[in-house]
């Protein structure tokens, strides 16, 4: 198996300075999983020795008894804490999809919080430059789809730490849907946006730090200083109650575990005129247009997708597409998580939904290509291709995403 230089040398420096990880089968015996955080904190902060530091956070970079970390560094004597960097939604995440906090003081603390959504490249690298940090550290609950922005405010944030000469430290988190397997077609880059900047799977099967790992080792230009710390008492089987951890929604429309569940799957819905459930209090889950009835539901069913049943449902988001209108559509209930693949049954409930509703449209710009990372799903199911076929199109991609991914996995 071919091992990039630079991930022996990222994994080296890492092993030097913390204690390795037990093995997650301590979990079965009683072990608490401990996030990288918590490993952090209890080796006294180590990694961070004499170095000012900023971190890159949001609302679910919290201790296990939902503290924030930031609030935690800030009062403790060991860390010299001196900016915070905020992603979309914000650091504090006042602000709904497609928005941020901006620039400003954290009142809680008086740190300095800078605004890095859409900021990317030398843009970037002159706000780390500018906040005076030595090292950037990154703790942002992820959710497991490529389309879902943090994974790549982690990986602008690094190649900007290695434009201005910073060193960067990623504190690991579950990805609560599992770290199982990759599903999903692969992006290509002619179609990279900040809803995928790089060639991997739609449903990655990764953590955080699994990614800051593949992205250093094959996609940036030059690798950062990086060290990853890690888990320990993960399995790459467990969703997110298995963790003892609480839920922070990562986002506005990421209210449960429930939703993150079936988000790389129903999040393609946001490339069609249907609603994808956002204004309800069930987004991603609830799914459904003006005109649409109980055919969609029945149609679905009737593929027996493993894991997942569809009920007819009527609802009316309060925001967002439909916003006061009663529409139809289906609620996704979800019985046997580690059967269903919600990949596939987006794109089965995309097929299905463009067969038995004539009003069924893509978006006009075409974002159904950016969510999926290539042309290929909205031209084949215009012209007729069912789940299998369309599914069958990106194996041989997916395959070898799939050899690349596990050079990089630290966990069984």
């Amino acid at each position: 198996m071919r091992v990039p230089r630079r991930t022996l040398l990222t994994a080296t420096a890492a092993a030097a300075t913390l204690p390795a990880a037990p093995p997650a089968a301590a979990a079965e015996r009683g072990g608490r999983l401990r996030t990288g955080f918590e490993r952090l904190a209890a080796a006294g902060y180590a990694p961070l020795d004499g170095q000012r530091v900023g971190v890159v956070t949001n609302p679910t970079g919290v201790t296990r008894d939902v503290r924030h970390i930031v609030d935690v560094m800030h009062a403790d004597d060991r860390v010299d804490l001196v900016a915070v960097f905020g992603p979309e939604h914000g650091f504090r995440g006042t602000a709904q999809a497609g928005g941020s906090e901006g620039s400003h003081e954290d009142p809680a603390t008086g740190l300095p919080v800078y605004d890095t959504y859409l900021t990317s490249g030398r843009a970037l690298a002159d706000v780390f430059t500018k906040s005076g940090v030595d090292t950037v550290v990154f703790d942002i609950q992820d959710v497991g789809a490529r389309f879902y922005t943090y994974i790549w405010t982690l990986y602008d944030c690094m190649e900007a730490a290695q434009l201005a000469g910073k060193r960067f430290v990623v504190l690991d988190r579950p990805n609560p849907v599992t770290g199982r397997a990759a599903l999903g077609p692969v992006l290509h880059k002619e179609f990279a946006t900040f809803v995928g900047r790089q060639p991997i799977a739609q449903a990655h099967g990764m953590t955080v730090a699994e990614l800051a790992r593949l992205f250093n080792g094959e996609f940036l230009a030059a690798p950062v200083e990086l060290e990853t710390v890690r888990m320990a008492g993960w399995r790459r089987s467990d969703f997110h109650d298995a963790s003892g951890l609480p839920w922070v929604p990562p986002s506005a429309n990421m209210p449960t575990p429930d939703t993150a569940l079936v988000y790389s799957g129903t999040c393609l819905f946001e490339g069609t005129n249907l609603s994808e459930g956002r204004g309800t209090t069930r987004p991603f889950e609830l799914l459904g247009a003006e005109g649409l009835d109980g055919r969609w539901a029945a149609a679905v069913n009737g593929l027996g997708l493993p894991g997942v049943r569809f009920r007819e449902a009527y609802f009316t988001p309060t925001f967002s597409k439909f916003q006061g209108k009663v529409v139809g559509g289906v609620q996704l209930h979800v019985h046997d998580r580690a059967a269903f693949d919600p990949v596939r049954t987006g794109i089965a409930l995309l097929v299905t939904a463009r067969r038995t509703w004539s009003g069924f449209a893509w978006r006009p710009d075409h974002w159904i290509d950016r969510l999926t990372g290539s042309a290929r799903v909205r031209t084949m199911i215009d012209a007729g291709a069912d789940t299998d076929e369309v599914t069958g199109a990106w194996q041989e991609e997916l395959a070898a995403f799939r050899r690349l991914r596990a050079e990089y996995l630290l966990y069984r």
